[in-house]
């Protein structure tokens, strides 16, 4: 086990939880603290330097237009790609990067998933909240976690950096 393994083993069997109390305590800091959380578990992952060989592009379904008629909580694939919100996008990235994709309206959906489909490693998309208990449940697979933007509120048009999800990308495939 390397010194940086290690140390995300630390940070989210021991900080989290400690963060979370805090958090309980002071509400209005929870979300920062579940932000200091991803991020410094996003810069162990990267000194670490794993090789994955499967990588799982893990999504929220509100990151489809709520307008849509199509729900893709099952089958990405069923998506029409009209470009009305960023799955279209992604699931281009993925094709072209040779990642897996799905979509999942929560943690307990996301963890079957991982479960289910074997990765090495995910690039995980979701709110503070359901990523940074999402990462430390899986540890001590490598995560890189990338936090929603929700213009509109929680769970409802939300959208999501794509040029973060590249490098992420680019830093798992080493290019």
């Amino acid at each position: 086990m390397t010194i940086f393994k290690f140390a995300r083993g630390f940070t989210l069997k021991i900080l989290y939880p400690l963060f979370m109390l805090a958090g309980s305590f002071i509400k209005s800091k929870k979300e920062n603290y579940q932000n200091f959380i991803i991020g410094l578990n996003n810069k162990l992952v990267i000194k670490e330097k794993p090789i994955p060989q499967k990588i799982l592009l893990l999504l929220p379904h509100c990151l489809q237009i709520n307008e849509c008629d199509i729900r893709l909580t099952y089958n990405i694939n069923n998506c029409k790609r009209c470009g009305k919100c960023t799955i279209k996008d992604l699931i281009f990235l993925a094709e072209e990067s040779g990642l897996e994709i799905f979509i999942a309206t929560g943690g307990s959906l996301a963890r079957r998933i991982i479960h289910d489909v074997k990765p090495e490693a995910v690039i995980a998309v979701a709110c503070e909240n359901d990523l940074s208990s999402g990462i430390a449940d899986i540890y001590p697979m490598p995560v890189i976690g990338i936090p929603n933007e929700r213009p509109f509120g929680p769970c409802i048009n939300t959208k999501v950096n794509i040029e973060k999800i590249k490098e992420a990308v680019r830093f798992f495939a080493h290019k």
